[in-house]
């Protein structure tokens, strides 16, 4: 890292020209990724999603979008096989096909009992929303479709006789907290620079505040160049220039401030000019370079799956880490080499200066503490951790039921009307079974209505329902698709349709989705563990902190999804601290992509912390005052990074899809976890109980591992003379 910062140095104008240039082709990179890029979630190879779209090609409606449920209660004394009511259902149904261009389903059409209630005055139809193309209103499939529920409701009641009752429910009726709206992108890219330069004026208490800042500026516009030519290869969708800015402010503060505190430290130590530069690289650099190493062995769990949507995630997040880094080396270099003493003048940064030649006080008394105390913190933190995590094992990634959604209104009202008259709730999953030419509906629909759990299907006629030599037939479940015994139904439906016959819907795909996205991740994980454990123990010399370090972010990952399970499927004070209405599931992406995000992020504050306690033993040859200078060095550092970057997510977390909303208040939930839990009490606690196993690696090991070897000693005294330093690199 010093070669390459002596490198910068001796080049300066280039290095500046080399960023102008990369700043303006990311503007331009930008411009030209906006026009272009995805909206789609698109799933290829995965059997539900590939009767979905064909499902959606030949009809335009259905597919992935669960059905709206209109509910009629007909007053006394008109029964719905009247004739009276039989009109008026035709009718209604009628003008909401000719308002809204949905495909519809009901009574009328159909003479069909099982659309009756027991009490015979009680009836509903199945609404799927019309092709956008043909002047259609859509439905959705994740709680926004409250344009098409308002219009069912306004094309049937004209139509429906004196005292009769109407109430429009559905999955996403009764999701009210899907669609939280909030503040865009540039509120909460404003949001977050504004609670940096708070946290970042408190750490500096000078100018320098704002180098940080520029180094963002400079590495997120650059980092589009990149995902420009990713383009090429990838589709980018929409999500990710949604998320990468946020993430890419976060994450490339933390790499300058990482850089920029060991920088005024030298200084504080009367190391002066260009050479204050070069041991901050020395030292620090190699931290920046691990870090954004371990971001990018985490989000490669992303970009192999074969879900375009987190490929894309996990390339732009790849990149924008790596840019950082690049920008942090190079540019940051220059920028502190010209400008940094200047930035430093004034009365509050020279107490500053004098300040950073000692470690934090009140980080030092903390860990202090953390190391008498050892065993009790250790317990304690773990204790806590592992109670999470074994909550975790009850994570919902199904589709929500009802037992989970809007306890009143009108979607609440109409399910109740139904259930009320013997009318199970699962025909609000109820989903489209697609049978090709070649097929024969009847023969199909017959197999299908023998299958346990189903509770009817219907094959209208008309173009509606066959189309091009198909045939669409809808499945009624009795059980919801979001439990156990609904899922069972739809697979059962799966094996006992013929060959070339399609089954589409929203269950379909979920259950599709989550058998790809998880059932080869614990092996990923095994993968991406021994990578990192590899990396680490050639970083920190030392086979037990490698081991540590990723048994630990694996803790951590429980610990995260068990407090989201208690978040977003218990719902404890969600509603108050985010003004969402949870709806009892986490979303089948949200974690793997909490994973993949947080599993280098906080390897980026375990790289920092354990590379300086490295440094401090190798200085004094004392594990327990190593903790205590190590915490006391970077204490504060880590607090205040954790801090930008947890108000980067909690601002995503504020407003948007329920999903986005999901996986952003789970990574800010894992930042702090990780910061407090974890790098302040947990990770000092276990690495004073250890002692000198910590920095034993065997000359065998070192071998391997290319790196010198680093044999048990017995420890000296705190206190103890300092030893020269070795870089942890």
């Amino acid at each position: 890292m010093e070669k390459l910062s002596r490198f910068v140095l001796r080049h300066r104008r280039l290095t500046s020209l080399l960023t102008f240039a990369a700043v303006l082709l990311g503007g331009g990179a930008l411009a030209l990724l906006l026009p272009n890029v995805s909206e789609n979630n698109a799933y290829p190879g995965m059997p539900g999603y590939e009767a979905n779209q064909q499902i959606m090609n030949t009809y335009g409606t259905g597919g992935y979008e669960r059905p709206f449920v209109p509910v009629i209660r007909f007053p006394d004394g008109m029964p719905v096989d009247s004739g009276p009511a039989v009109q008026a259902v035709r009718a209604a149904f009628d003008a909401v096909e000719e308002v809204t261009g949905a495909r519809v389903v009901s009574y009328a059409g159909t003479g069909d009992d099982r659309f009756v209630g027991d009490d015979r005055r009680t009836t509903f139809g199945l609404v799927f929303g019309g092709p956008v193309e043909q002047g259609g209103i859509p439905g959705s499939a994740l709680g926004e479709g409250a344009e098409l529920d308002t219009a069912i409701d306004g094309a049937m009641r004209p139509l429906l006789p004196e005292g009769a009752s109407l109430r429009v429910t559905g999955l996403d009726t009764l999701a009210t907290g899907a669609d939280a709206g909030g503040f865009n992108v540039p509120v909460k890219l404003a949001v977050t620079v504004g609670a940096a330069i708070i946290l970042l004026a408190w750490v500096f208490r000078s100018a320098l505040a704002f180098v940080p800042l520029l180094t963002a500026m400079i590495a997120l516009p650059a980092s589009f160049t990149g995902l420009l030519a990713a383009s090429l290869l990838i589709d980018v969708h929409e999500t990710t220039l949604i998320m990468i800015p946020l993430f890419g402010l976060g994450i490339a503060i933390d790499y300058a401030l990482i850089l920029v505190t060991r920088w005024r430290e030298e200084r504080g130590r009367g190391v002066t000019g260009d050479e204050a530069v070069h041991r901050a690289m020395a030292t620090a650099g190699h931290a920046v370079v691990f870090s954004g190493a371990a971001v990018a062995i985490g989000l490669l769990a992303m970009i192999v799956l074969p879900i375009p949507l987190l490929r894309s995630l996990g390339v732009g997040g790849t990149l924008v880490a790596a840019t950082s880094a690049l920008v942090t080396l190079t540019v940051l270099p220059l920028v502190l080499s010209r400008a940094g003493h200047r930035l430093e003048r004034g009365r509050a940064a020279s107490s500053t200066a004098v300040r950073e030649e000692r470690a934090s006080r009140a980080w030092t008394a903390l860990a202090r503490v953390v190391v008498r105390r050892r065993r009790i913190v250790l317990l304690g933190s773990a204790g806590v951790l592992t109670a999470l995590s074994v909550v975790a094992f009850g994570i919902n990634l199904d589709v929500p039921t009802t037992d989970d959604l809007a306890t009143s209104g009108g979607g609440r009202d109409g399910l109740t009307m139904l259930e009320e008259t013997g009318i199970p709730s699962g025909t609000l999953t109820s989903f489209d079974v697609y049978v090709p030419e070649e097929g024969d509906a009847g023969a199909v629909a017959d197999v299908v209505r023998a299958v346990p759990g189903v509770h009817g299907v219907v094959a209208p006629g008309g173009q509606a329902w066959q189309r091009d030599g198909s045939a669409l037939l809808t499945v009624l479940p009795f059980d919801e698709g979001g439990s156990e015994a609904g899922k069972d139904t739809v697979a059962a439906v799966i094996e006992a349709v013929p060959d070339g016959v399609l089954v589409g819907g929203n269950v379909t795909q979920q259950i599709d989705y989550v058998a790809v996205t998880y059932g080869a991740f614990p092996w990923m994980l095994a993968v991406l563990s021994l990578i990192t454990f590899v990396m680490l123990a050639r970083a920190f010399r030392s086979i037990l902190l490698a081991l540590k370090a990723v048994a630990l972010n694996l803790l951590s990952l429980g610990a995260v999804l068990g407090a989201m399970v208690i978040l977003w499927q218990w719902g404890w004070g969600t509603r108050e601290l985010l003004g969402i209405q949870p709806d009892g599931a986490i979303g089948t992406f949200v974690p793997v992509t909490i994973f993949a995000f947080l599993y280098g992020l906080s390897m980026d504050y375990e790289v920092f912390i354990l590379a300086r306690m490295r440094e401090e033993y190798d200085r004094c040859g004392s594990t327990m005052e190593a903790v205590v200078r190590g915490i006391g060095r970077t204490g504060r550092l880590v607090t205040c990074a954790a801090l930008i970057l947890f108000f980067s997510f909690a601002s995503m977390a504020t407003g948007g899809e329920l999903d986005v909303a999901i996986f952003a208040s789970g990574v800010a939930l894992g930042i702090i976890i990780d910061a407090t839990l974890i790098r302040s009490l947990l990770v000092p606690a276990f690495v004073a109980m250890m002692g000198k196993w910590n920095w034993w690696l065997p000359g065998w090991a070192a071998a391997v591992l290319r790196v010198p070897p680093s044999p048990l000693r017995e420890e000296s005294r705190a206190g103890q003379a300092e030893r020269p330093v070795m870089s942890a690199g």
